[in-house]
Protein backbone atom coordinates (compact mmCIF):
# COMPACT_ATOMS: atom_id res chain seq x y z
CA UNK A 1 0.00 0.00 0.00
CA UNK A 2 2.76 2.90 1.11
CA UNK A 3 4.56 1.72 -2.51
CA UNK A 4 1.58 2.30 -4.34
CA UNK A 5 0.58 5.24 -2.65
CA UNK A 6 4.35 6.44 -3.18
CA UNK A 7 3.66 5.27 -7.20
CA UNK A 8 0.68 7.60 -7.28
CA UNK A 9 2.47 10.82 -5.52
CA UNK A 10 5.23 10.31 -7.76
CA UNK A 11 2.52 10.57 -10.56
CA UNK A 12 0.77 13.66 -8.93
CA UNK A 13 3.72 15.37 -8.76
CA UNK A 14 5.45 14.56 -12.52
CA UNK A 15 2.00 15.59 -13.74
CA UNK A 16 1.65 18.88 -12.07
CA UNK A 17 5.30 19.52 -12.98
CA UNK A 18 4.41 18.67 -16.99
CA UNK A 19 1.28 21.15 -16.11
CA UNK A 20 3.66 24.24 -14.83
CA UNK A 21 6.29 23.21 -17.40
CA UNK A 22 3.51 23.21 -20.07
CA UNK A 23 2.50 26.76 -18.86
CA UNK A 24 5.46 27.90 -18.88
CA UNK A 25 7.03 26.74 -22.56
CA UNK A 26 3.12 27.20 -24.23
CA UNK A 27 3.35 31.03 -24.38
CA UNK A 28 7.14 30.93 -25.06
CA UNK A 29 6.36 28.81 -28.09
CA UNK A 30 3.55 31.22 -28.91
CA UNK A 31 5.55 34.37 -28.39
CA UNK A 32 8.33 32.22 -30.76
CA UNK A 33 5.86 31.40 -33.48
CA UNK A 34 4.33 34.96 -33.36
CA UNK A 35 8.03 36.33 -33.24
CA UNK A 36 9.10 33.73 -36.15
CA UNK A 37 5.57 34.79 -38.46
CA UNK A 38 7.10 39.04 -37.86
CA UNK A 39 10.68 37.81 -38.45
CA UNK A 40 9.66 35.96 -41.75
CA UNK A 41 7.14 38.66 -42.92
CA UNK A 42 9.95 41.25 -42.09
CA UNK A 43 12.21 39.46 -44.35
CA UNK A 44 9.60 39.06 -46.96
CA UNK A 45 8.57 42.17 -46.82
CA UNK A 46 12.51 43.83 -47.36
CA UNK A 47 13.06 40.74 -50.04
CA UNK A 48 9.75 42.41 -51.68
CA UNK A 49 11.40 46.14 -51.11
CA UNK A 50 14.48 45.56 -53.12
CA UNK A 51 12.74 43.55 -55.55
CA UNK A 52 10.18 46.50 -56.20
CA UNK A 53 13.59 48.89 -56.31
CA UNK A 54 15.42 46.83 -58.58
CA UNK A 55 12.34 46.58 -61.15
CA UNK A 56 11.95 50.04 -60.43
CA UNK A 57 15.50 50.57 -61.70
CA UNK A 58 14.70 48.19 -64.82
CA UNK A 59 11.78 50.11 -65.65
CA UNK A 60 13.55 53.51 -65.19
CA UNK A 61 16.43 52.56 -67.79
CA UNK A 62 14.23 50.18 -70.35
CA UNK A 63 14.58 52.51 -72.86
CA UNK A 64 18.26 52.96 -73.09
CA UNK A 65 19.79 50.38 -75.91
CA UNK A 66 21.85 48.50 -73.68
CA UNK A 67 22.92 46.38 -76.65
CA UNK A 68 23.16 49.24 -79.69
CA UNK A 69 25.33 50.35 -76.94
CA UNK A 70 27.70 47.74 -76.58
CA UNK A 71 28.04 47.36 -79.98
CA UNK A 72 29.15 51.03 -80.84
CA UNK A 73 31.33 50.52 -78.13
CA UNK A 74 33.03 47.55 -79.37
CA UNK A 75 33.58 48.88 -82.93
CA UNK A 76 35.15 52.01 -81.61
CA UNK A 77 37.48 50.07 -79.50
CA UNK A 78 38.71 47.95 -82.07
CA UNK A 79 39.15 51.06 -84.46
CA UNK A 80 41.38 52.71 -82.04
CA UNK A 81 43.31 49.15 -81.07
CA UNK A 82 43.68 48.08 -85.02
CA UNK A 83 43.88 51.36 -86.87
CA UNK A 84 44.73 54.24 -84.44
CA UNK A 85 47.59 52.99 -82.26
CA UNK A 86 51.47 53.50 -83.68
CA UNK A 87 54.17 51.42 -82.73
CA UNK A 88 55.31 53.69 -79.66
CA UNK A 89 52.00 53.04 -77.86
CA UNK A 90 50.71 56.79 -79.12
CA UNK A 91 47.49 57.80 -81.00
CA UNK A 92 48.33 60.54 -82.91
CA UNK A 93 51.56 61.25 -81.69
CA UNK A 94 52.09 64.85 -82.87
CA UNK A 95 49.40 66.39 -80.80
CA UNK A 96 51.45 65.39 -77.91
CA UNK A 97 50.69 63.43 -75.01
CA UNK A 98 47.58 64.49 -74.32
CA UNK A 99 46.01 63.00 -77.15
CA UNK A 100 46.91 59.27 -76.25
CA UNK A 101 45.94 60.29 -72.26
CA UNK A 102 42.32 61.04 -73.49
CA UNK A 103 42.16 58.09 -75.93
CA UNK A 104 43.94 55.17 -72.53
CA UNK A 105 40.98 57.15 -70.45
CA UNK A 106 38.48 56.58 -73.20
CA UNK A 107 39.48 52.66 -73.29
CA UNK A 108 39.87 52.44 -69.20
CA UNK A 109 35.94 54.44 -68.48
CA UNK A 110 34.72 51.40 -71.79
CA UNK A 111 35.93 48.96 -69.61
CA UNK A 112 39.37 47.46 -71.03
CA UNK A 113 41.79 46.17 -68.53
CA UNK A 114 45.15 48.11 -67.78
CA UNK A 115 46.98 44.83 -68.71
CA UNK A 116 45.50 44.97 -72.41
CA UNK A 117 47.68 45.02 -74.65
CA UNK A 118 47.30 48.38 -76.45
CA UNK A 119 46.17 50.11 -73.28
CA UNK A 120 49.53 48.89 -71.41
CA UNK A 121 51.51 50.38 -74.56
CA UNK A 122 49.69 53.75 -74.20
CA UNK A 123 50.03 53.83 -70.46
CA UNK A 124 54.11 53.13 -71.33
CA UNK A 125 53.93 55.42 -73.65
CA UNK A 126 52.42 58.39 -71.51
CA UNK A 127 54.82 57.38 -68.57
CA UNK A 128 57.96 58.46 -71.19
CA UNK A 129 56.85 62.01 -70.52
CA UNK A 130 57.22 62.37 -66.78
CA UNK A 131 59.23 64.85 -65.84
CA UNK A 132 61.75 65.60 -62.73
CA UNK A 133 58.98 68.30 -61.90
CA UNK A 134 56.48 65.50 -61.42
CA UNK A 135 54.72 67.11 -64.40
CA UNK A 136 53.36 64.65 -67.48
CA UNK A 137 53.87 66.59 -70.71
CA UNK A 138 56.16 66.72 -73.96
CA UNK A 139 59.94 68.40 -73.50
CA UNK A 140 59.38 72.17 -73.99
CA UNK A 141 55.74 71.85 -74.17
CA UNK A 142 53.01 75.45 -74.07
CA UNK A 143 50.52 72.63 -73.55
CA UNK A 144 51.76 71.29 -69.80
CA UNK A 145 48.49 71.77 -67.54
CA UNK A 146 46.31 69.98 -70.59
CA UNK A 147 49.11 67.69 -70.66
CA UNK A 148 49.77 66.47 -67.58
CA UNK A 149 45.53 66.92 -66.55
CA UNK A 150 44.25 64.31 -69.30
CA UNK A 151 47.66 61.95 -67.99
CA UNK A 152 46.55 62.29 -64.49
CA UNK A 153 42.78 61.27 -65.78
CA UNK A 154 44.62 57.79 -67.59
CA UNK A 155 47.13 57.10 -64.65
CA UNK A 156 44.09 56.91 -62.22
CA UNK A 157 41.91 55.25 -64.49
CA UNK A 158 44.84 52.70 -64.68
CA UNK A 159 45.59 52.33 -61.27
CA UNK A 160 45.82 49.16 -59.15
CA UNK A 161 47.49 48.42 -56.44
CA UNK A 162 49.15 51.95 -56.01
CA UNK A 163 51.09 51.24 -59.26
CA UNK A 164 50.48 55.10 -60.03
CA UNK A 165 50.48 56.38 -56.52
CA UNK A 166 53.67 58.25 -57.09
CA UNK A 167 53.07 59.85 -60.32
CA UNK A 168 49.75 60.66 -59.68
CA UNK A 169 50.95 62.48 -56.25
CA UNK A 170 53.43 64.24 -57.89
CA UNK A 171 51.75 66.06 -60.92
CA UNK A 172 48.53 66.56 -58.52
CA UNK A 173 51.55 68.66 -56.52
CA UNK A 174 52.48 69.71 -60.03
CA UNK A 175 49.22 71.22 -61.32
CA UNK A 176 48.30 73.26 -58.18
CA UNK A 177 51.61 74.76 -58.45
CA UNK A 178 51.19 76.21 -61.63
CA UNK A 179 47.36 77.52 -61.35
CA UNK A 180 47.02 80.67 -61.17
CA UNK A 181 47.16 81.86 -57.77
CA UNK A 182 49.16 84.16 -54.99
CA UNK A 183 52.31 81.60 -55.46
CA UNK A 184 51.80 82.77 -59.45
CA UNK A 185 51.94 86.74 -58.22
CA UNK A 186 48.02 86.92 -59.04
CA UNK A 187 45.97 88.70 -56.63
CA UNK A 188 42.23 87.70 -56.02
CA UNK A 189 40.74 90.54 -57.84
CA UNK A 190 42.71 89.56 -60.62
CA UNK A 191 39.89 88.03 -63.02
CA UNK A 192 42.69 84.89 -63.71
CA UNK A 193 42.66 84.09 -60.22
CA UNK A 194 41.84 80.10 -59.36
CA UNK A 195 42.22 79.04 -63.31
CA UNK A 196 44.63 77.11 -65.39
CA UNK A 197 45.32 77.49 -68.99
CA UNK A 198 47.66 76.72 -72.04
CA UNK A 199 51.04 78.52 -71.60
CA UNK A 200 51.35 79.73 -74.78
CA UNK A 201 47.97 81.90 -74.42
CA UNK A 202 49.47 83.89 -71.19
CA UNK A 203 45.79 83.63 -69.81
CA UNK A 204 44.15 81.07 -68.09
CA UNK A 205 40.52 79.68 -69.72
CA UNK A 206 37.39 77.21 -68.82
CA UNK A 207 38.23 74.38 -70.79
CA UNK A 208 41.71 74.07 -68.68
CA UNK A 209 40.44 74.89 -66.01
CA UNK A 210 37.39 72.41 -66.44
CA UNK A 211 40.28 69.63 -67.07
CA UNK A 212 42.09 71.06 -63.89
CA UNK A 213 39.23 70.76 -61.43
CA UNK A 214 38.38 67.19 -62.95
CA UNK A 215 42.53 65.90 -62.77
CA UNK A 216 42.06 66.93 -58.71
CA UNK A 217 38.89 65.30 -58.32
CA UNK A 218 40.63 61.93 -59.79
CA UNK A 219 43.28 62.26 -58.10
CA UNK A 220 41.71 62.29 -54.71
CA UNK A 221 40.85 66.17 -53.54
CA UNK A 222 37.72 66.77 -51.83
CA UNK A 223 35.58 69.42 -53.26
CA UNK A 224 36.54 71.93 -50.73
CA UNK A 225 40.22 71.77 -51.05
CA UNK A 226 42.18 74.77 -51.60
CA UNK A 227 43.47 74.29 -55.43
CA UNK A 228 39.73 73.41 -56.23
CA UNK A 229 37.65 76.43 -54.43
CA UNK A 230 40.29 78.67 -55.82
CA UNK A 231 39.71 76.88 -59.23
CA UNK A 232 35.89 77.34 -58.80
CA UNK A 233 36.30 81.17 -58.42
CA UNK A 234 37.99 81.60 -61.82
CA UNK A 235 34.89 79.31 -63.19
CA UNK A 236 32.45 81.68 -61.54
CA UNK A 237 33.56 84.39 -63.29
CA UNK A 238 33.48 82.44 -66.56
CA UNK A 239 29.56 82.37 -66.22
CA UNK A 240 27.18 85.33 -67.42
CA UNK A 241 25.92 85.77 -64.00
CA UNK A 242 25.90 88.45 -61.82
CA UNK A 243 26.37 87.15 -58.45
CA UNK A 244 28.83 87.82 -55.56
CA UNK A 245 30.91 85.32 -56.82
CA UNK A 246 31.31 87.31 -60.25
CA UNK A 247 31.43 90.93 -60.64
CA UNK A 248 33.49 91.12 -63.85
CA UNK A 249 32.26 93.82 -66.27
CA UNK A 250 31.15 90.82 -68.71
CA UNK A 251 28.54 89.38 -66.51
CA UNK A 252 25.68 92.16 -66.37
CA UNK A 253 26.21 92.38 -70.18
CA UNK A 254 24.58 88.90 -71.42
CA UNK A 255 22.94 87.55 -68.08
CA UNK A 256 22.00 84.31 -69.44
CA UNK A 257 23.26 82.41 -67.11
CA UNK A 258 26.09 80.60 -69.55
CA UNK A 259 29.25 80.19 -69.84
CA UNK A 260 32.01 81.60 -72.28
CA UNK A 261 35.85 80.60 -72.76
CA UNK A 262 37.47 83.02 -70.53
CA UNK A 263 37.24 86.58 -68.51
CA UNK A 264 41.19 87.25 -68.29
CA UNK A 265 43.17 89.42 -70.49
CA UNK A 266 40.02 91.78 -71.84
CA UNK A 267 37.55 88.29 -71.99
CA UNK A 268 37.25 85.89 -75.02
CA UNK A 269 34.42 83.80 -75.93
CA UNK A 270 34.90 81.05 -78.99
CA UNK A 271 30.84 81.96 -80.24
CA UNK A 272 31.96 86.07 -80.33
CA UNK A 273 31.00 89.06 -78.71
CA UNK A 274 27.23 90.61 -78.14
CA UNK A 275 26.56 93.60 -79.44
CA UNK A 276 26.76 95.80 -76.03
CA UNK A 277 30.56 94.17 -75.22
CA UNK A 278 28.88 90.77 -73.83
CA UNK A 279 30.55 87.33 -73.83
CA UNK A 280 28.13 84.99 -76.02
CA UNK A 281 27.65 81.63 -74.11
CA UNK A 282 28.12 78.60 -75.74
CA UNK A 283 27.28 74.90 -75.05
CA UNK A 284 30.65 72.98 -74.49
CA UNK A 285 31.83 75.57 -72.07
CA UNK A 286 28.23 75.95 -70.12
CA UNK A 287 28.17 71.65 -69.56
CA UNK A 288 32.08 72.52 -69.08
CA UNK A 289 30.75 75.26 -66.06
CA UNK A 290 28.07 73.28 -65.13
CA UNK A 291 30.49 69.86 -64.33
CA UNK A 292 33.04 72.25 -62.70
CA UNK A 293 30.44 74.23 -60.26
CA UNK A 294 29.36 70.19 -59.18
CA UNK A 295 32.74 68.71 -58.75
CA UNK A 296 33.71 71.96 -56.52
CA UNK A 297 30.05 70.95 -54.21
CA UNK A 298 28.02 73.52 -55.37
CA UNK A 299 24.28 72.62 -55.08
CA UNK A 300 21.57 72.28 -57.65
CA UNK A 301 19.81 75.26 -55.05
CA UNK A 302 22.96 77.64 -55.78
CA UNK A 303 21.58 80.40 -58.51
CA UNK A 304 24.83 79.10 -60.47
CA UNK A 305 23.75 76.23 -61.08
CA UNK A 306 19.72 77.18 -61.90
CA UNK A 307 21.37 79.50 -64.08
CA UNK A 308 23.42 76.82 -66.10
CA UNK A 309 20.58 74.54 -66.36
CA UNK A 310 18.28 76.98 -67.03
CA UNK A 311 20.47 77.87 -70.02
CA UNK A 312 20.73 74.35 -71.14
CA UNK A 313 17.20 73.77 -71.07
CA UNK A 314 17.02 76.71 -73.50
CA UNK A 315 19.61 75.34 -75.39
CA UNK A 316 19.13 71.92 -74.96
CA UNK A 317 20.82 69.80 -78.71
CA UNK A 318 22.57 67.04 -79.86
CA UNK A 319 22.43 68.18 -83.57
CA UNK A 320 25.48 70.91 -83.12
CA UNK A 321 27.59 72.79 -80.39
CA UNK A 322 24.87 75.55 -79.39
CA UNK A 323 26.79 78.80 -80.12
CA UNK A 324 29.16 76.93 -82.46
CA UNK A 325 27.85 74.56 -84.49
CA UNK A 326 29.38 71.93 -85.72
CA UNK A 327 32.62 73.83 -83.98
CA UNK A 328 33.85 71.26 -81.25
CA UNK A 329 30.91 68.95 -81.58
CA UNK A 330 32.87 66.29 -80.06
CA UNK A 331 34.31 67.97 -77.22
CA UNK A 332 30.92 69.64 -76.45
CA UNK A 333 29.38 66.07 -76.55
CA UNK A 334 31.85 64.79 -73.48
CA UNK A 335 30.79 67.74 -71.44
CA UNK A 336 27.41 67.22 -72.14
CA UNK A 337 27.32 63.47 -70.67
CA UNK A 338 29.96 64.30 -68.40
CA UNK A 339 27.98 67.52 -66.93
CA UNK A 340 24.30 65.84 -67.04
CA UNK A 341 25.43 62.77 -65.52
CA UNK A 342 27.34 64.90 -62.64
CA UNK A 343 23.82 66.44 -62.28
CA UNK A 344 22.35 63.17 -61.86
CA UNK A 345 18.99 63.52 -63.83
CA UNK A 346 17.99 60.94 -65.99
CA UNK A 347 15.71 63.37 -68.05
CA UNK A 348 15.98 67.07 -68.60
CA UNK A 349 12.53 69.08 -69.80
CA UNK A 350 13.70 71.54 -72.33
CA UNK A 351 12.25 75.28 -72.66
CA UNK A 352 9.61 74.31 -74.71
CA UNK A 353 8.31 71.29 -72.89
CA UNK A 354 9.66 68.38 -74.35
CA UNK A 355 11.13 65.83 -71.91
CA UNK A 356 13.91 64.64 -72.86
CA UNK A 357 16.19 61.00 -72.09
CA UNK A 358 19.54 62.83 -72.85
CA UNK A 359 21.41 59.74 -72.27
CA UNK A 360 19.36 57.28 -75.25
CA UNK A 361 19.11 60.73 -77.55
CA UNK A 362 23.27 60.72 -77.17
CA UNK A 363 23.62 57.07 -78.21
CA UNK A 364 21.34 57.25 -80.74
CA UNK A 365 23.42 60.32 -82.18
CA UNK A 366 26.26 59.42 -82.00
CA UNK A 367 25.61 55.78 -83.53
CA UNK A 368 24.05 57.79 -86.34
CA UNK A 369 27.29 59.53 -86.56
CA UNK A 370 29.50 56.92 -86.49
CA UNK A 371 31.49 55.77 -89.36
CA UNK A 372 31.67 52.32 -91.19
CA UNK A 373 35.15 51.64 -89.36
CA UNK A 374 33.61 52.10 -86.15
CA UNK A 375 35.55 55.63 -85.62
CA UNK A 376 34.40 59.22 -85.80
CA UNK A 377 35.40 62.29 -87.18
CA UNK A 378 34.08 65.54 -87.55
CA UNK A 379 34.48 67.62 -90.91
CA UNK A 380 34.72 70.93 -89.12
CA UNK A 381 38.35 69.83 -88.10
CA UNK A 382 39.05 72.54 -85.95
CA UNK A 383 40.40 72.29 -82.68
CA UNK A 384 42.20 69.15 -84.23
CA UNK A 385 38.31 67.37 -84.83
CA UNK A 386 39.39 66.14 -87.88
CA UNK A 387 41.54 63.75 -86.34
CA UNK A 388 40.14 60.36 -86.01
CA UNK A 389 41.79 59.40 -82.83
CA UNK A 390 40.91 62.32 -80.88
CA UNK A 391 37.18 62.33 -81.82
CA UNK A 392 36.82 58.67 -81.04
CA UNK A 393 38.18 59.20 -77.77
CA UNK A 394 35.93 61.68 -77.72
CA UNK A 395 33.28 60.00 -78.16
CA UNK A 396 33.84 57.16 -75.84
CA UNK A 397 33.93 59.30 -72.94
CA UNK A 398 30.57 60.41 -73.94
CA UNK A 399 29.32 56.86 -74.06
CA UNK A 400 31.14 56.13 -71.25
CA UNK A 401 29.01 58.73 -69.13
CA UNK A 402 25.99 58.14 -70.54
CA UNK A 403 25.47 54.69 -69.80
CA UNK A 404 23.20 54.31 -66.61
CA UNK A 405 25.09 53.90 -63.99
CA UNK A 406 23.00 51.44 -62.15
CA UNK A 407 23.15 48.96 -65.11
CA UNK A 408 27.33 49.77 -65.51
CA UNK A 409 27.90 48.30 -62.08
Amino acid sequence: MKTSSRRRGSAIVLNLSWVMLSWVMFPLAVFSLVMFSFGSAGLQTAVAQDAVAKDATSQKHAKYDFRRHEQVVAKAIDYLKTKGQAADGSFSAYGGPGLTALVATALLESGQSPNDPAVRKALAYLESFIQPSGGIYAPESTHRNYETCTAVLAFTAANRNGRYDDVIKKADAFIKGIQWNAEEGKDVSDPGYGGAGYGSHKRPDLSNTSFLIEALKAAGNDANSEAIQQALLFVSRCQNLETEHNNTPFAAKNPDGGFYYTPAAGGTSQAGDTPNGGLRSYGSMTYAGLKSMIYAGVGPKDPRVKAATNWIRKHYDLSSNPGLGENGLYYYYHTFSKALQAVGQDELTSSDGVQHDWRSELLAELARRQQPDGSWFNETSRWLEGDRNLVTAYALLSLAHALPHEESK
